[in-house]
């Protein structure tokens, strides 16, 4: 459901067993290397044990993929069998015919022995992996115990994998199974993932599934790993949850909050009974404390202007007497400032004003490079857009609309912590984009641009006098007219007189060839995105993003 939202190819967090999303920390790194020991060793066992949701059957399909190619491999999933269905189970795994009638143990036994003996005379190997095996009877284990008696004079004809849950090893420790245990000869229990294996954990499913940028900031992160005690499956099962709440809530990125009510619905009645609300005297606390707080903050931003001189500070035009509205103004197409060398280090905020006037500072560059000044005291950004004949638009996209666009604009990002902040876009390479942070200048390779920008942008641009809204296929008025001429000039044709231009016919057919060229869908509908590349093509100079390409 949320996949086209956050741009994934596939569900990052199933919790079906695909090796492909297997992230192999230190621990399952050398769980996998005890099995592919036992594919190794000649006869006798190799336990591996976990807690439920560790990854131990993840890492035994793993396994399976890396099999050399003269082995053969009997599966068991269900071990809740006699001696008898599971002597019956291997042999179907290995795809050994019992003649009708003969399903006795010793009927079973005879035809194995008879097909290790041809494997081995034909240098395969045949290998038991036997998972849940916690859940074996003591008869049914001794059975198992047995069949690795089948051997030559020289090694054993069958090596036993064996995956269970922790109390499998208590089990093993019983007298009657002594021999059993005498003959593991590799054994490792795979422990919960660490909390800095979870933050690892979550970066990789999410890679593997086509997100690169954190959806789970640190801070989430922390509270992961108190939820689910590093345990995969219940990661993934929060995670997954957590992702829908996000998406439902048109949210980019899973707060530590939004966790713990995933926690609820994922645990159920269980999660909501353990838990423990604060006492009323420390919520009356915590208001008071906000309180005073803001009391604190008002008084020291109510002496001081609302108007913070970032465009002085990085010598960005600004002409404070231009207010006359269409009238169209020809900024400087690259701000006078040095900026910071090219740097992997992610974005964040460092301006000495607080992180919450990102804003207003983001609105200060974009408006500058316009050649207008932004007051954050005389009203909204559209509004004081207007005023100049400009015309304020938030969108949601990707660095290929904004390269399509060329314009400036203002971007919401998140910083490693996941506090969110705002920075004007003011140039974008092939490579790498320029953006203005405060009073900072950062040039930043355009991975390290996506790993914290969701695709919320604003940005400035010129509508023409006749626009009032989208026209529409077979719409008319002034608007029509002005495409009738803006095509006669794009197409070098003669501007054709009428008195009533309706959007059909030659007309229709040139914007919509014109919007394919561009990489718009051709519809048809004039709106916002036709009419700012169609300006990009006009005489107007307006700012952009890629070099060479102002007007």
């Amino acid at each position: 459901m949320y996949k086209d939202y956050y741009g994934l190819k596939e569900e990052p967090f199933s919790i079906a067993p695909d090796p492909q999303f297997l992230y192999m920390s230190e621990r399952h790194r050398e769980a996998l290397s005890h099995l592919v020991y036992g594919m190794k060793v000649d006869g006798g066992f190799v336990l591996l044990t976990g807690e439920v949701g560790t990854g131990k059957t993840t890492i035994c399909r793993c396994l399976l993929e890396q099999i050399p190619e003269n082995s053969e491999i009997a599966f068991v999933f269900n071990p809740k069998l006699t001696a008898t269905e599971l002597l019956e189970t291997i042999c179907d795994e290995l795809r050994i015919t019992i003649p009708f009638g003969t399903g006795s143990n010793k009927a079973f036994i005879d035809a194995l022995n008879a097909f290790l003996l041809e494997t081995h005379s034909q240098g395969r190997k045949t290998v038991l992996i036997i998972d849940e095996a916690q859940n074996l009877q003591i008869e049914v284990l001794e059975q198992v115990r047995l069949l690795t008696n089948l051997e030559t004079n020289k090694q054993k004809l069958l090596q036993v994998i064996i995956l269970g849950q922790p109390e499998l090893k208590h089990q093993l420790e019983r007298p009657e199974l002594r021999q059993l245990s005498q003959r593991i000869t590799a054994r490792y229990h795979l422990e919960p993932l660490s909390k800095d294996d979870i933050q690892a954990y979550v970066r990789h499913r999410l890679a593997i599934a086509g997100v690169e940028r954190p959806l789970f900031p640190p801070a989430t992160i922390n509270k992961l790993y108190e939820l689910s005690g590093g345990v995969p499956r219940l990661i993934n099962l929060l995670c997954d949850r957590a992702l829908l709440g996000a998406y439902v809530r048109e949210e980019h990125a899973v707060s530590p909050a939004l966790l713990t009510e995933a926690a609820g619905e994922v645990f159920g009645a269980q999660y909501n009974s353990s838990s423990t609300k604060p006492p009323v005297w420390l919520w009356t606390a915590l208001i008071l404390v906000c309180l005073i707080c803001a009391g604190v903050l008002w008084q020291f931003y109510a002496g001081r202007s609302e108007q913070t001189p970032v465009a002085a500070e990085l010598k960005l035009p600004i002409n404070k007497s231009q207010v006359v509205k269409q009238a169209p103004v020809a900024p400087q197409s690259e701000p006078d400032f040095l900026p910071e060398p090219l740097s992997n280090e992610p974005l964040t905020w460092t301006s000495s004003e607080p992180i919450e006037k990102s804003s207003v500072l983001a609105y200060q560059a974009l408006f500058a490079l316009w050649g207008y000044e932004y007051r954050a005291t005389e009203g909204a950004a559209g509004t004081q857009a207007q005023e100049f004949g400009l015309n304020l638009i938030s969108r949601r996209g990707s660095l290929g609309r904004l390269r399509l666009l060329n314009r400036p604009a203002v971007l919401t990002l998140n910083d490693p912590e996941g506090k969110k902040f705002y920075a004007t876009i003011t140039a974008l390479g092939p490579e790498s984009a320029t953006l203005v942070l405060g009073t900072q200048v950062r040039i930043v390779p355009t991975g390290v641009l996506n790993s914290q920008w969701f695709g919320e942008f604003t940005l400035l641009w010129q509508a023409p006098p006749e626009y009032s809204g989208v026209l529409q296929p077979g719409g008319q008025g002034a608007l029509a007219y002005w495409l009738e001429e803006r095509f006669a000039a794009l197409n070098g044709r003669a501007t054709r007189k009428l008195d009533n231009p309706v959007l059909e016919g030659q007309l229709l057919e040139e914007l919509k060839r014109f919007q394919t060229e561009s990489g718009l869908t051709p519809d048809g509908m004039v709106g916002t995105y036709t009419l700012i590349l169609l300006n990009s093509r006009s005489q107007n100079k307006h700012p952009t993003l890629t070099a060479g390409s102002g007007g």
